[in-house]
């Protein structure tokens, strides 16, 4: 069976090699724009004027954010973190996959309809689950958004594919003007509005990107941005839930603008599938200290909503560059994704969090036309809605794990 999210990455291989053949004679005449990228002495200085909180490594939780929730006091606690004070805690972390992330959107909706969801203190989302996070963070109200953009969405909505020579005089295979205004579409100025009002309740909705220039994964926290005063927080959150989609290669790399002591600078950044598939919190980060200071009740419980399958499907491979290449980048892409889900399993034991898995089952055997097929997602959306609908049977641990293996 195919992973539709994977479709795109794919095609676009076999153009790159005849791209570069041509490249390599023009490649004196390509004009792409310059940027005045940060230099590597100064990376960890690069921010948001105005929004300390914009974001930090995806690998390092900031310090300064630590050591100010420490000295926080049970009244600022209880004023800064209302909607998650003295309550049950419930993060969720939705994958990349794109088309598949018409799964994610029907398992939403169908959780809504089985009377069973609950309120989300975290949302973190990751290329397609990056588009699909804002929406779940602001609730149930916005299951009919997801709905029609995962069961209405065709390929010509997302990118549109440039001609060999367009291709080479840029610096990726298809242009995603399209996508962009999609999300600009969607994410309006009342979305991003009472994105900054969940926020300041304390709830937090984390968008994760891959610095390029750094080659390090990079997390940001929607909410501070929309809740400053930055005067371009809509077109920065459009360039990051952008960036967090942008496929490399396939897609152009987002350029977001940045300062360092008053001058400006910019960074490359690209989907965050190239750094994980999915992510909850740093490692080195102690959740037993946070969950302690807001009193959670009960045990936080950590959802992964994975766009994909789980399992390998065989295929004769064509002894030739290309099938080798793609099959070579379908299987990283795979176990990669399972990897995320051991290390967040991991975690989850460390730190008393109790683990539950969605993924897109093997019987599910329908194929896609196109790359975003509106026919393929709607049935895949439906089988997402019935299963969370009746009560998903959630996997408490990922591939090979069970709490009770005897």
């Amino acid at each position: 069976m195919t992973n539709t999210g994977n479709i795109i990455k794919l095609r676009m291989l076999a153009r790159i090699t005849c791209a570069s053949v041509l490249a390599s004679v023009l490649i004196g005449c390509v004009n792409i724009p310059e940027r005045n990228s940060v230099p590597s002495e100064l990376t960890s200085l690069a921010g948001i004027p105005g929004v300390p909180d914009a974001r930090f490594w995806g690998d390092e939780w900031p310090t300064f954010g630590i050591e100010r929730f420490r000295a926080f006091t049970d009244t600022q606690i209880r004023r800064n973190f209302a909607a998650l004070y003295n309550r049950p805690h419930n993060y969720v972390a939705i994958s990349g996959g794109g088309a598949n992330g018409a799964f994610g959107a029907g398992l939403f909706a169908g959780w809504t309809a089985s009377g069973t969801r609950p309120e989300f203190a975290m949302v973190t989302g990751i290329s397609t689950g990056a588009l699909t996070a804002p929406f779940v963070f602001l609730g149930s109200d916005y299951d009919e958004v997801l709905e029609q953009v995962y069961t209405t969405t065709y390929t010509r909505d997302i990118a549109e594919e440039r001609n060999l020579i367009s291709a080479i005089f840029s610096d990726s295979m298809a242009d995603s003007e399209p996508l962009r205004r999609l999300i600009e579409k969607y994410i309006t100025a009342d979305v991003i509005a009472a994105i900054a009002r969940e926020h300041s309740r304390g709830k937090r909705l984390f968008i994760g990107t891959v610095n390029l220039d750094a080659g390090r994964s990079v997390i940001w926290s929607i909410g501070a941005i929309a809740g400053s005063d930055y005067p371009r927080k809509q077109a920065l959150i459009h360039d990051i839930l952008q960036a967090s989609a942008a496929i490399p290669v396939a897609f152009s790399p987002v350029v977001i603008p940045v300062e360092i002591h008053g001058e400006s600078y910019d960074e490359m950044h690209v989907d965050g599938g190239a750094g994980a598939q999915a992510f909850v919190y740093p490692a080195q980060l102690n959740w037993q200290e946070i969950s302690s200071k807001l009193k959670v009740k009960g045990k936080p419980q950590v959802y992964v909503i994975r766009n994909s399958f789980l399992g390998a499907d065989y295929r004769g491979i064509k002894r030739s560059v290309i099938p080798i290449a793609n099959r070579s980048i379908a299987s990283l892409i795979r176990t990669q994704g399972i990897g995320d889900l051991y290390q967040i399993y991991a975690l989850c034991k460390r730190d008393g969090n109790d683990f539950n898995l969605a993924h897109i089952p093997a019987s599910f055997t329908e194929q896609p036309d196109e790359n975003f097929d509106p026919v393929y997602m709607r049935k895949l959306y439906d089988l997402g809605y019935e299963m969370a609908k009746q009560g998903y049977p959630w996997e408490k641990g990922p591939p090979g794990f069970s709490d009770d293996p005897l």
